[in-house]
């Protein structure tokens, strides 16, 4: 979630507005480590899990608004102060900023759009590291028919950028999701060449010769870390023989994922697919996640901007 650039409008629009952050959590709790929201007198952006904690965090919050700037960290057991079934225990960062924060916000909303950073030092103390602005992996969608239609809207949130690729301009929808990016062409497989390692391709194009092209060029790029094939057992049993006979390894073709999506879901309704497949790739995703993203950029920031003291 962008939080700074919504920070940034916020001030722009009413002078004040706060973030609250989990700093901390053990044993069960709603959201992680890192999830944000923020907070202004008529509402809020984001989540950190819901229920009364969220609850009890966004009305403290919008009580601090228009004070001195400021943080506040607050510890919160979810069974006995909340009556929460949780039952862990979560650390809070409430942030209230003012127009004089807003260069600073900028700052950060630039590096933000950018993607993935890290700040160490900007609230309790040095040793206290956050990540800020999408970490998302690039999917490689082949193919704007039902399914892939039906796809990329259960994507929309999900954090993924997907760049969506069909011979048949007239296919795409007129509007897309913000995380999805169209490219009429007429040879899908050149636009392969480029992607960033780890990405991830579906393939399910209007056409099975078509299918086999994109897929052998997927199975022979180690850049892509899923290749999933829309299409049932007899389809991959065939395009396993002429992969085969094609040239591909057989380790490359084990890598191929058809059927695509989760099991257990039998329908074939073009929803139900594009939301098994969703699973699917969300689970494939957070597999391959580190802790960190070796990708993000790490600035070192003690004190940034505030000079807040906890109280």
């Amino acid at each position: 979630m962008k939080v700074w650039s919504h920070i940034v409008k916020t001030l722009e629009a009413h002078g004040t507005c706060a973030m609250i952050s989990v700093a901390k959590i053990e044993g069960s709790a709603p959201r992680e480590a890192g999830a944000r929201i923020v907070v202004t007198s008529l509402g809020f952006h984001g989540t950190i899990g819901g229920g009364t904690l969220e609850w009890h965090a966004i009305a403290k919050a919008q009580a601090l608004l228009g004070k001195p700037t400021q943080h506040k960290l607050s510890s919160h057991s979810l069974g006995p102060d909340l009556g929460q079934c949780c039952g862990g225990r979560v650390q809070l960062v409430t942030e209230v900023f003012a127009r004089s924060d807003l260069l600073q916000a900028k700052t950060f909303a630039v590096r933000e759009a950018e993607g993935s950073f890290t700040l160490a030092g900007r609230v309790l103390g040095p040793d206290f590291v956050e990540q800020f602005g999408d970490s998302n992996r690039k999917l490689y969608l082949f193919g704007a028919g039902h399914v892939g239609r039906a796809l990329v809207l259960f994507l929309a949130q999900l954090p993924f950028d997907v760049i969506w690729i069909d011979a048949r301009e007239e296919a795409f929808p007129s509007v897309v999701p913000a995380n999805v990016v169209t490219i009429h062409s007429g040879n899908p497989v050149a636009e392969i060449a480029n992607a960033a390692s780890g990405s991830f391709a579906l393939v399910m194009t209007h056409s099975h010769p078509l299918d086999l092209e994109i897929i052998d060029a997927v199975l022979r790029n180690p850049n892509f870390a899923y290749a999933g094939l829309i299409g049932s057992a007899t389809k991959r049993a065939r395009f396993t023989k002429r992969l085969r006979e094609g040239g591909v390894p057989d380790e490359n073709i084990g890598r191929l994922v058809c059927p695509i999506g989760v099991h257990g879901i039998k329908s074939k309704h073009p929803a139900a697919i594009a939301a098994a497949t969703a699973a699917q790739l969300l689970e494939r995703d957070e597999l391959l996640r580190t802790v960190v993203n070796p990708l993000a950029e790490t600035v070192n920031l003690v004190k940034v901007g505030h000079g807040r003291r906890a109280s």
